[in-house]
């Protein structure tokens, strides 16, 4: 994606099935667990940029000994920084004799990531402050073990608000900021409910103090706690929490719209927020890892026994699409074929902009994440080539013309080339520069093979997605057009981006989407600008209706034109007007049916559609109208208390 769109948070999960002393027997080491999660985290890298936490409860420890632990880092390089840390921590300490890493028991005592109960979190953040305080997990402390809660996930509440009146409205002090603070203390709010209900009735009963908190460990109503926290809930998430006891579980939205797989043998129940990571570290087959059931939370209590429950209703499934298109790593063997799928669905739409004619084009792709999607998007132009050579030949049979000279001409002219006419320089990182810098360096992380593209050839770029189109205009067509072609054309496997996101995509502000733009102005170039103000009193309207009767009356902005209407003003939006070159730039998308087709099961599109999973989704989207007809930026999250 050559615009500077964020990935998904990502979250690892390892619960130890076995005692230290076991893994140490067998693997030579009681760290096994935490190098497992290190793994885990480092196969997910993608989806974290700004920083990452980890945090450990220990199993069954003596009262009065510490049992649950944290670390957060949001500086350059965190992963790296907060294991290593933890690895010379555990070699100091066994230098000095603090602890003995040949006796598990030890390292457990001493050892503050020694325990059973793993988790981590790699954030790339759509709210908050970019620091380590705003890293997950979380952390809400008690002196009871059992009132003590830790919680990570990836999601967006699209209702933070309401939900952070709700905690007001009971009393409580909700830190603002954060929808994740709000998940911590909503699910924290009923576990001390329910531990507060045992306590009371324990005590009542006469029972001895000092057995009290192990009783009240044996009998803590984790499904119950998790069905009242989620109920409110709107939006997408996959959430992990530990009890200071050691109960844990992972839970997932009822609409599937964020990813959790999970991964399970006699050692380990592992869960993260891609398939391929838990295949690799685990070395799993693709049928051993399962997807975590959307609606359903899976808890794991401290004595190893599990359960998968429903939390909510079931829903229609929605899941992201932007996972299949460049979120998740394309080595998962389904999303390595749907990106191909999407890269071949382009081809007559291709075949058309470059007026038919393979002698005289190039094919490249841009960035990287598109090369997956390229193989497949020439995979779809020689078949069609193919095709078109088996038809001339048949042809030439049967008017009995076909000689060796003629057989030569068929098969070897017209043949699509592919070429990498675009490298990228992988020492160069663009996301430490602020946006407005941005372009400037894009210039020269890009470069290109030059002498590859002939005079009067043709360019065509394949790009896994266009959302903002800046970095395309800026950087991207300016690198391209050095190599002189007569036409770029630059196609997205990824249809027009039309609507905000608000599930967990760093992408909500609407005024920012080309498509958006383009449409804009060809509203006003039809003389129908008052469709703008009509649009934005529409919105308005939806805002003060019941969330459940919300639409989406954005809808009406793109209803007068056709998707290549829209592509046709993209293009000449992005055209590089203050360089020396005269060629062409065409601009192609996805359609919405070709996207469909190429993903196998249902297909959350609601950024392209309009068609929001929740009625949250409605909210934002009119919010979002509301928010750019009256020059605001920012978030476009709910409604403002």
């Amino acid at each position: 994606m050559s615009d500077p769109l964020k990935h998904e948070c990502g979250i690892a999960v390892v619960r130890l099935r076995k005692p230290l002393s076991y893994y140490k027997d067998k693997y030579g080491t009681a760290l096994w667990g935490l190098n497992k999660l290190f793994l885990l985290m480092e196969k997910q890298h993608n989806r974290g940029q700004d920083g990452i936490g980890i945090g450990c409860v220990k199993l069954d420890m003596p009262l009065g000994q510490p049992y649950i632990f944290r670390r957060r880092d949001a500086a350059k390089d965190s992963m790296a920084a907060v294991f290593s840390n933890e690895l010379k921590s555990f070699n100091k300490m066994a230098r000095e004799g603090v602890l003995d890493p040949e006796k598990p028991e030890s390292v457990k005592q001493k050892f503050d990531f020694g325990g059973e109960v793993l988790v981590g979190h790699l954030r790339y953040g759509t709210s908050g402050e970019f620091d380590s305080g705003s890293c997950h997990p979380y952390l809400r402390r008690s002196n009871w073990p059992t009132r003590t809660l830790m919680v990570m996930g990836n999601f967006n509440m699209t209702n933070a608000g309401d939900l952070n009146k709700k905690l007001m409205d009971r009393g409580q002090h909700p830190i603002f900021g954060t929808d994740t603070q709000t998940v911590l203390e909503e699910i924290g709010f009923h576990l001390d409910e329910h531990h507060t209900d045992l306590y009371h009735k324990m005590r009542d009963e006469g029972i001895d103090g000092r057995k009290i908190p192990a009783m009240i460990s044996d009998q803590i109503d984790l499904p119950t706690i998790l069905r009242d926290s989620g109920e409110p809930w709107d939006g997408g998430y996959a959430i992990s929490g530990v009890v200071g006891n050691g109960d844990m579980f992972v839970m997932r939205d009822p609409r599937g719209i964020r990813p959790c797989h999970v991964y399970q043998d006699d050692e380990v129940i592992a869960f993260a927020s891609e398939r391929v990571p838990l295949m690799t570290v685990f070395e799993a087959s693709k049928d051993e890892v399962k997807e975590v059931e959307p609606g359903t939370a899976t808890i794991i209590r401290r004595d190893g026994s599990q359960s998968t429950q429903r939390f909510h209703d079931e829903k229609p499934l929605s899941p992201c699409s932007f996972e299949r298109i460049y979120f998740s790593r394309g080595n998962d063997p389904s999303i390595y074929r749907e990106r191909k799928a999407m890269g071949a669905a382009l081809v007559d739409q291709v075949y058309e902009a470059i007026g038919r004619d393979f002698d005289k084009s190039v094919f490249t792709f841009i960035p990287n994440t598109a090369e997956t999607a390229y193989y497949g998007f020439l995979d779809g132009l020689r078949l069609l080539r193919r095709q078109q050579v088996r038809s001339e030949i048949m042809t030439a049979c049967e008017k009995g013309v076909l000689t060796e000279d003629v057989l030569d001409e068929l098969i070897m002219r017209n043949w699509p080339r592919g070429e990498k006419a675009v490298h990228k320089d992988i020492k160069m990182r663009t996301f430490i520069s602020q946006e407005k810098g941005r372009a400037q360096l894009v210039s020269h992380v890009y470069d290109i093979t030059y002498d590859l593209v002939k005079e009067g050839d043709a360019l065509v770029a394949l790009d896994d997605s266009i959302v903002r189109g800046t970095t395309l205009k800026e950087s991207i067509l300016k690198i391209l057009a050095r190599t002189n072609p007569h036409k770029i054309v630059v196609c997205s496997t990824a249809p027009q981006i039309r609507y905000p996101d608000c599930y967990g995509i760093d992408m909500s502000e609407l005024g920012k989407f080309i498509a958006f733009q383009a449409a804009v102005n060809l509203i006003k170039c039809a003389g129908k600008t008052r469709l703008l103000g009509d649009v934005y009193d529409l919105c308005k309207a939806e805002l003060a209706k019941p969330k459940e009767e919300r639409v989406n009356q954005v809808k009406r902005i793109y209803a007068d034109f056709t998707d290549e209407e829209i592509s046709a003003e993209i293009s000449r939006m992005v055209y590089p007007e203050d360089i020396d070159w005269s060629g062409d730039v065409d601009v192609i998308f996805q359609t919405i049916d070709n996207l469909r087709a190429c993903i196998k099961g249902p297909c959350g599109d609601w950024y392209f559609t309009g068609d929001y999973p929740t009625p949250g989704g409605f909210g934002t989207v009119n919010l979002a109208y509301v928010k750019w007809f009256e020059g605001s930026d920012g978030r476009s999250y709910d409604l403002p208390l």
